[in-house]
């Protein structure tokens, strides 16, 4: 099985490492200082778990890696539309595209059913730019449930949790997620293959689409997010109206508010990625967190009156962090 890793950052050479550990053919496309300590030392993990290097090839260069079977996506969702020219190298006829994204991805209508079957969403695929590129019928769909930080180049501290739960967006069991999901567990990691992985989405949105924004708004990390009386109500309303929407799209997410605040709390003083991007001065992912939701709000006509604030709020500091 071969796999291209494209954008081979803290979650993409973790998933590396661990996939060529398991005797996969590894190929990490990165740039810079990162490309270059993998080169030299591997990707080395640093985890609870135990840690580990590993040494799957590295480039910059995708046309050097050349058709894959999978090709697994770590750049931010803010890049796809502008990721033809790297991407296209790696694909032949079945080529399956793993996205391992937060937030809604520009496939979720994508083989949904029902009246909203095959409705675009212009805040995260407008005007069909990421669809152009990233063929919906391409998509594998992955949910990360694993934290992990690029410590230094070619160093990935690894934080907590090893799951990766995939999925069709036609819903169903396929034997590309199977073939996937083995290799994946062979490497350490869990893999689960969800009939529905709608369901995933809006679980792990729950945190995404709140301790996100306010972390980068406050500065601040999972634990003192939940600590502070004030900024645990405003997450709780967010998850909140987050449901509704959930609910109106006939998605059940059947997990308690109050557990998955208790699950982001033990996670400890970690901080979002979208706080990490803001202090490395990267452009926000907001779009596919918070305003992919308020369209999906629109949509189906929930109320999210704090959900609106906090956009609007975390939508001017995205400006302003890129200028």
């Amino acid at each position: 099985m071969k796999v291209a890793v494209l954008g081979a950052g803290a979650i993409g050479a973790y998933v590396g490492a661990a996939l060529h550990r398991a005797g996969a053919d590894v190929h990490l496309i990165a740039r810079g200082p990162h490309l270059a300590a993998m080169r030299q030392y591997g990707v080395r993990v640093r985890s609870p778990r135990g840690d580990f290097t590993a040494h799957p090839r590295a480039t910059d260069d995708p046309a050097e890696v050349g058709p894959s079977d999978y090709v697994f996506l770590g750049l931010k969702a803010t890049s796809y539309a502008a990721c033809g020219p790297l991407i296209e190298p790696l694909l032949h006829d079945t080529t399956a595209i793993v996205a391992a994204q937060n937030g809604i991805p520009w496939w979720y209508f994508h083989r949904h059913g029902g009246p909203w079957d095959g409705r675009r969403l212009e805040s995260v695929d407008p005007q069909g730019a990421v669809s152009a590129v990233l063929a919906p019928d391409r998509a594998v769909g992955c949910v990360v449930y694993a934290a992990t930080e690029l410590e230094q180049p070619g160093v990935v501290r690894h934080v907590e949790g090893t799951r990766f739960s995939i999925g069709e967006p036609g819903r169903g069991v396929s034997a590309r997620c199977l073939t996937l999901s083995e290799a994946m567990r062979a490497g350490g990691l869990k893999c689960p293959v969800e009939p529905d992985l709608r369901r995933d989405i809006w679980l792990k949105l729950l945190g995404n689409i709140s301790f996100n924004p306010i972390s980068a708004l406050a500065r601040a990390t999972m634990r003192q997010m939940c600590l502070h009386g004030g900024t645990r109500q405003v997450i709780e309303t967010m998850m909140t109206e987050t449901l509704a929407v959930a609910a109106a799209l006939g998605c059940a997410v059947g997990v308690s508010i109050e557990r998955r605040l208790a699950g982001a709390e033990r996670v400890g003083d970690h901080r979002t990625s979208t706080l990490q991007d803001l202090e490395r001065g990267k452009p926000l992912e907001l779009d596919v967190l918070l305003s992919a939701v308020v369209e999906l709000a629109e949509i189906t006509g929930v109320p999210v009156p704090t959900l609106r604030t906090v956009h609007a709020l975390s939508d001017l500091l995205a400006l302003r962090s890129a200028a």
